[in-house]
């Protein structure tokens, strides 16, 4: 069945793992759900050669408004956030998959202006992130006090960069950072961003205030685990509500995302096409 609303031009910046799946999906699911795929853009353009359709790939990213896109979907690296994020809203909506991006607050206010101006969305994906909407009503009802998510892999999972990069684990289990989820965002922008959404779905205590947790664990060679942990204030008896869950994300030896957060945002993509285009940050 055809989705019912726009967005309905999609372009797709960023041509990895998750770039490709979505590609792929938009290609041969896209046309009976009423999405067009109108760009696909690279920062290696040679990437794309002979798999994707000369006629969709985009060399120069300033260019994307010749396309028309509805909706530009990011899955590239927190970089192009930064850089591109407000001009793209000159033109489409914008999924963001790298919410490590909003960590910096002058990207965050750079894209909330741009989307007010030109009364476009920007929608964060989840990704791996369980339990979004949960967090974000008891955030919304006054009842969130701590929060806090740890993401567990192999270390050759993680793309780590400045200080981070020169940890190195001391045993079977080593955690790599614990703290503000501001403080971890620049230096582990492409491990960090399932905080990131968490940060987003709890703005009460916002980036500084949910703590993120890196722990590199050799055991865990074909998966990333997800843990997140969260608290209200003490109840008449004095005890608080709590809820703990922990997830377990089969992934490739060495890859970045897990499978199911691929599937995750292929969901996000499909569900942000169905709301309506409102200026702000919105998770979906």
């Amino acid at each position: 069945m055809a989705l019912d609303r726009v967005p309905r031009r999609v372009g797709v910046v960023g041509y990895g793992r998750l770039g490709q799946s979505l590609v792929s999906h938009l290609l041969t699911q896209g046309p009976e759900l009423g999405l067009e795929l109108v760009f696909v853009w690279n920062r290696d353009p040679g990437r794309m050669a002979e798999k994707v359709p000369h006629s969709l790939q985009l060399q120069n990213l300033a260019d994307l408004g010749e396309r028309h896109p509805d909706l530009v979907v990011e899955v590239a690296h927190p970089k192009i956030i930064q850089e591109s994020g407000a001009q793209i809203l000159r033109h489409a909506n914008l999924l963001v998959g790298s919410p490590s991006a909003l960590a910096d607050q002058a990207t965050e206010q750079q894209l909330l202006e741009a989307s007010n101006r030109w009364n476009h969305a920007v929608f964060v994906a989840r990704g791996a992130l369980w339990g979004t909407e949960d967090i974000s009503r008891l955030d919304s009802a006054g009842g969130l006090q701590s929060l806090r998510v740890t993401m567990a892999t192999h270390p050759d999972g993680f793309r780590l960069e400045g200080p981070l990069a020169a940890v190195h684990s001391t045993g079977p289990r080593t955690v790599l950072y614990e703290g503000p989820v501001r403080g971890l965002c620049p230096f582990a922008p492409r491990n960090s961003n399932t905080m990131a959404a968490a940060a987003l779905a709890a703005p009460s205590l916002g980036f500084d205030r949910v703590i993120g947790v890196l722990v590199a664990d050799l055991s865990l060679t074909d998966m990333h685990v997800v843990d997140v942990e969260l608290s209200g204030p003490p109840g008449p008896t004095g005890r608080s509500f709590a809820v703990h869950t922990h997830r377990e994300n089969p992934a490739e030896p060495g890859a970045v995302t897990g499978s199911a957060t691929v599937t995750a945002f292929w969901r996000s993509l499909l569900g942000c096409c169905q709301l309506p285009s409102r200026p702000g940050i919105h998770l979906c």
